[in-house]
C-alpha cells in the first residue's frame, strides 16, 4: 500500500510540472508526452487546455501625405462594434504584427503603407467588447485615394479637427495620444 501511495504522489509531482510547464506556453508536446505515458488523463487535460490568453491586433494610423495637413484614414465599421475606426485586425498564427499592419491596412483601405514607427500597445482588457485584445498601434504613411474594402463599410479622410465623435474601441484615446505626439512631440505614456 505505501508504494502506491508514492507512485501516486510521484505522478501528481509529475503533473504539477507538467502543468507549471505548460502555462508558461509549452503545452501542446507536453501534453502529448504526458498522455502517451499515462501519467495524465483526457479530463485533466482539458483543464490544462483551458488557459486563455488575449488576442493580439494591430491599429494602423494612416497619414496621407500627399495632403494638405498630412490627414488620416478612419474606417467606418460594417460589423459590431458600429462606428468609425483606426484601420486595424487581427494578427494570424505565424504572421508578424508588421505584416500583419501592411496587410490588414490595404485590405481596409486599398492603401498600401510604410511603417514608420509604433505608437504603443494597448492592452486595457476592457478596449474591445467582443474579447480581451491586446493591440500594437502603427504609425504609417501612404499616398493616393483610400478605398474600402473588407470589413469596412465606408473609409474618410480626416484633419485633427474633424475626426468622429463615434469612434469603437479605445480608438479615443489612441487617436488622442496620436494627436498629441504628432503636434507636440509628447509620447503617450505606458499604463
Amino acid at each position: 500500500m505505501g508504494g502506491s501511495n508514492c507512485l501516486i504522489n510521484t505522478l501528481r509531482d509529475r503533473i504539477e510540472f507538467i502543468t507549471e510547464q505548460h502555462l508558461q506556453g509549452k503545452s501542446s508536446k507536453l501534453i502529448l508526452f504526458v498522455l502517451s505515458q499515462g501519467l495524465m488523463t483526457n479530463d485533466q487535460r482539458l483543464i490544462t487546455m483551458t488557459y486563455r490568453n488575449p488576442t493580439p491586433t494591430v491599429d494602423i494610423i494612416i497619414e496621407l501625405v500627399d495632403r494638405p495637413h498630412r490627414p488620416i484614414v478612419l474606417i467606418e465599421r460594417q460589423n459590431l462594434p458600429l462606428g468609425w475606426a483606426i484601420p486595424g485586425g487581427f494578427v494570424d498564427y505565424g504572421e508578424a504584427v508588421e505584416v500583419a499592419a501592411r496587410r490588414e491596412a490595404e485590405e481596409e483601405t486599398g492603401l498600401q503603407v510604410e511603417l514608420v514607427e509604433q505608437l504603443l500597445v494597448y492592452s486595457d482588457p476592457n478596449r474591445d467588447p467582443r474579447q480581451h485584445t491586446i493591440s500594437i498601434v502603427f504609425l504609417a504613411m501612404a499616398t493616393g485615394e483610400p478605398l474600402a474594402g473588407d470589413d469596412a463599410k465606408g473609409v474618410s479622410i480626416f484633419e485633427s479637427w474633424r475626426v468622429p465623435s463615434n469612434l469603437c474601441f479605445d480608438h479615443d484615446r489612441i487617436l488622442r495620444d496620436y494627436w498629441r505626439y504628432r503636434h507636440y512631440g509628447i509620447r503617450p505614456r505606458l499604463g
